[in-house]
């Protein structure tokens, strides 16, 4: 299936093929071609706005995901029965918000984009970190598949998850 990828921001220039081209290596990794994912990269301001109106949080952030299948059991894949039931969902990558952090602790940004959207789609498979046993859960799924994504390209990349939750 598709990765619709979208760019509403003018912050960060952005290439979107390189984008593309490692969640599609993602996307191999985690067993998930058959579903559509939408990527939609946004400044801090609307990624601001968005975390308010949903998680009542009035700071910017660097992913929101927002599941097809909300009450997805973490580890499985949807059933999906119909073409039309073939996506897990969007996330929104605060495309500014990782730019500046970036810029702060000195990590590549396209190699952080990466994690935080392997992150992004770790939500959309109904992982969570609301406690420590999700938490704990999460972080070796995203262990797991950053480590195949890293046998495959070379880089040496490390999950963003830190021990909290939320």
């Amino acid at each position: 299936m598709s990765i619709a990828l979208r760019n509403l921001q003018r912050v960060v220039p952005l290439r979107r093929a390189r984008l593309r081209k490692d969640v599609e290596t993602l996307r191999q990794i985690m067993g998930i071609q058959k579903f559509d994912l939408g990527f939609i990269c946004v400044d801090n301001q609307r990624i601001k706005h968005i975390n308010k109106k949903y998680r009542h949080m009035s700071i910017p952030t660097d992913v929101l995901s927002f599941p097809f299948y909300e009450d997805l059991k973490a580890g499985d894949l949807p059933n999906a029965t119909h073409q039309d039931e073939c996506n897990l969902g969007d996330i929104f990558l605060g495309v500014e918000f990782i730019y500046r952090q970036c810029q702060v602790q000195t990590e590549d940004f396209y190699e952080t984009l990466t994690v935080v959207a392997a992150h992004g789609i770790c939500h959309l498979l109904g992982y969570r970190h609301r406690t420590e046993q999700e938490w704990k859960q999460m972080f070796q799924k995203e262990s797991q598949v950053l480590e195949e994504y890293n046998r495959c390209t070379g880089l040496k990349l490390q999950p963003l998850t830190k021990n909290h939750f939320s």
